[in-house]
């Protein structure tokens, strides 16, 4: 296994490059020809995982969700904290029958109340244990969407590179194909062949030339995909780095998986929040106790006085009063119709909802860490076998035209054997791109693929528990946040994406013409 993760660290350095500037099957190294564009890279992997890990709409999304996550444990616990307010009241008597000389006409009230629970079922305490799990639970979840986008990203990356590769093999054999019919016509102007032969090579460039415009398509969606995660157009993309840290074997695999994925862990998180949901719905039952002091104080605004004097009744009602009370208040339900049974069958109805969700999760997990294993190895297999075919399909490809040469090979046969050469190169790319996806792709179902995993400067990574230790004891009422703009970049002045490739010729062998072991000038 050692020796495979070797193979695929070192393959897909080519599959950036100029396609095939590794050492050739054939034991020499591919040279650009003269007059070749080569360009150097301008953007790396790296570069494209912390662009999208700093403007991906999506992570910043789940980040202010868990932002909003955090909220519900001040939320939950300000049930349990003292409550203070104030009352106020005016007014005056414009007309009233009943009135006699001691009756105010005019009266102003001001009056505060503090209220502190003091029992209440453990209610308060269990809604507070389930917000906090649930803030672990939305933590391992914004983890487990930071994998899922760095996968998109590397996805969209290697997908650029491996389309880009095809269009220039694309554009070469179109290229080689033309010059084959030209040196087919020449031959068929001097009766060497037939109209047959000037057939099969037209038939043959126009499909050629087919592949190209589908493969330069693709290559257009592909960039515009990378512009969709990552925010920036590709530019010219390096080569990838080594993935570290692949399993040995796909035990290995599954273990990681079932002990750090973050859809698991927020899963089992999850579930446990419900427990605590219970018990609150269980608290409806119980009783609950409340302890209040208060204080009011009333004026009659001179009212009484005014009313005394005018009548020469003497009064000792004073004009301003003021009180203060001290109480404890006890509830005890009795009878509720049966809400709290109702509530606390489906607290317990959602709390096996989400044991079921923790294995259906699991179940995911592994299938998730199997596959890409699997595929990450049928995908190195591939690759050595697609480069066994090049190195063959080459040495036909230069046979059948030393034979066509000496009259024992037709313009077919080597047509069919540029085209086996074509087909090999595009599944040897196609190899290199699949390996190292499924590779990251096991990597993100172990846990393995996190910013923390990917050597980000430090002072760059989004924390958490930042946002949650500045709210989780603020009880300012007045105190919000700011409002919120945009962090995510728009594309909308992104350009719209095209089919040009610069890079090196793919291959010198078909850098020949038909009838000639010669290479073209």
């Amino acid at each position: 296994m050692r020796l495979n993760i070797l193979l695929i660290g070192v393959s897909l350095v080519s599959l950036g490059a100029p396609a095939f500037a590794q050492t050739a099957p054939s034991g020499r190294q591919d040279v650009p020809s003269p007059g070749a564009k080569t360009a150097a890279p301008t953007t790396t992997l790296q570069d494209a995982l912390s662009q999208a890990y700093a403007t991906n709409p999506d992570l910043q999304g789940q980040r202010a969700n868990q932002r909003a996550n955090d909220e519900n444990v001040p939320i939950a616990r300000s049930q349990g904290l003292p409550g203070l307010n104030a009352t106020g009241s005016g007014n005056d008597s414009l007309y009233n029958t009943a009135s006699n000389p001691l009756t105010p006409s005019r009266q102003a009230q001001l009056g505060i109340n503090l209220s502190q629970p003091i029992y209440n079922g453990g209610r308060i305490r269990n809604s507070v244990r389930a917000a906090e799990v649930r803030v672990n639970a939305g933590r391992a979840n914004l983890r487990g969407t930071e994998a899922d986008i760095f996968t998109q990203t590397v996805t969209a990356y290697l997908n650029v590179i491996r389309d880009e590769s095809i269009v220039r093999l694309n554009q070469e054999n179109v290229h080689v194909l033309e010059v084959n019919l030209q040196a087919t016509r020449d031959r068929f102007q001097v009766g060497d062949l037939t109209r047959t032969d000037v057939a099969q090579s037209e038939a043959r460039l126009a499909l050629a030339q087919s592949q190209l415009r589908s493969a330069e398509a693709q290559l257009i969606g592909s960039r515009e995909t990378y512009i969709r995660v990552v925010g920036t157009a590709p530019g010219v993309l390096a080569p990838p780095p080594p993935l570290p840290n692949l399993p040995e074997d796909v035990q290995s695999a599954e273990q990681v998986a079932l002990a750090n994925n973050p859809f698991l862990e927020a899963a089992q998180l999850a579930r446990d929040a419900t427990r605590y949901d219970t018990r609150v719905a269980k608290a409806g039952r119980l009783p609950q106790v409340s302890l209040g002091v208060g204080g009011n104080y009333s004026n009659y605004l001179g009212s009484i006085g005014s009313v005394g004097g005018a009548s020469g009744v003497t009064s000792n009602v004073p004009n301003a009063t003021t009180s203060a009370t001290l109480g404890v208040q006890v509830t005890l339900p009795l009878f509720q119709a049966g809400r709290p049974a109702a509530q606390v069958r489906q607290a317990q109805a959602l709390e096996g909802a989400a044991i079921e969700q923790v294995t259906l999760t699991e179940r995911g997990v592994i299938a998730q860490a199997r596959s890409a294993y699997a595929s990450y190895q049928a995908a190195l297999r591939v690759i050595e076998s697609s480069r066994t075919a090049v190195q063959a399909n080459q040495l036909s490809l230069e046979g059948v035209r030393a034979e066509n040469s000496v009259g024992t090979r037709t313009i077919l046969d080597i047509l069919n054997a540029e085209q086996e050469l074509l087909n090999s190169q595009v599944q040897y790319v196609t190899a290199e791109r699949d390996a190292y996806v499924a590779g990251f792709s096991l990597l993100a179902a172990m846990g393995r693929a996190q910013a923390k995993d990917l050597n980000f400067d430090s002072r760059l990574l989004y924390d958490p528990n930042v946002n949650y230790a500045r709210v989780r004891n603020r009880i300012n009422d007045w105190r919000d946040d700011k409002t919120p703009k945009p962090v995510a970049t728009s594309t909308r002045a992104t350009p719209p994406q095209g089919a040009e490739v610069i890079g090196a010729p793919l291959d010198p062998t078909l850098q020949r013409p038909v009838d000639s072991d010669r290479p073209n000038p």
